[in-house]
């Protein structure tokens, strides 16, 4: 019979997840931030979903 070895990965995952949940949460937090202001940037997809006025407008900052 087969060892399942997947079951012991699961629990250091939980374990990494439990120990440093801010962390992983602000580092997905900084990884949308950067993820969107590149999308303005380039004029990604969100950016084209925008109305016209605040396109405009996010092109005159940036």
């Amino acid at each position: 019979m087969r060892k399942s070895y997947n079951s012991g990965g699961k629990k250091i995952l939980k374990w990494i997840i439990k120990r440093n949940k801010i962390t992983i949460l602000l580092l997905l937090l900084i990884i949308f931030i950067i993820a969107g202001l590149l999308d303005i940037k380039y004029e990604g997809l969100f950016f084209q979903s925008l109305p016209k006025f605040i396109q405009n407008y996010l092109v005159d900052i940036l």
